[in-house]
């Protein structure tokens, strides 16, 4: 019951599966174009872990041993899985608009150069105004993402 609390009403969970039928359960769901986030023990189910889109190992301690998955959360922060997820969709988001402004700026720029529109101390002086709009974005995305929250 705890643990459905975590997920949203549709989301089916299995409980006392075998190693085996973990692994082959993921494989199934990856065949139907499904992506798969695995939680486990990281003991019985390593392979279930690695095979799955994201491998949560959760621990007692974070270095008692590091089983093969993608992340390895505590024990105790389970239920601030949903918020993690959460904030990853948004980290993908702050990539995205990293990428997109990049590109629209080194187009632009590009398209001046070409044109013999930009001297070439002009050209100086913006191309480092691009890295520091990308660093602009993250840091506003990332202070808005934390006061959502």
């Amino acid at each position: 019951r705890a643990l459905s609390l975590l997920f949203p009403p549709a989301t089916t969970l299995f409980y006392r599966q075998s190693p085996e039928q973990k692994l082959q359960h993921i494989q199934a769901l990856q065949q139907q174009g499904k992506k798969v986030i695995m939680i486990g023990d990281g003991l019985n189910d390593a392979g279930a872990l690695q095979q799955s889109d994201v491998g949560i190992a959760i621990v007692q301690q974070s270095f008692s041993f590091s089983p093969a998955c993608d992340i390895i959360l505590e024990a105790g922060k389970l239920t601030r899985l949903p918020a993690f997820l959460a904030q990853a969709k948004g980290s993908r988001k702050l990539i995205r608009a990293g990428f997109i402004y990049s590109l629209l700026f080194n187009i632009a720029g590009l398209s001046f150069a070409v044109s013999a529109h930009l001297s070439p101390l002009i050209a100086a002086i913006l191309m480092p105004s691009s890295s520091l709009g990308i660093i602009l974005i993250a840091y506003l995305g990332i202070r808005i993402m934390t006061r959502k929250k």
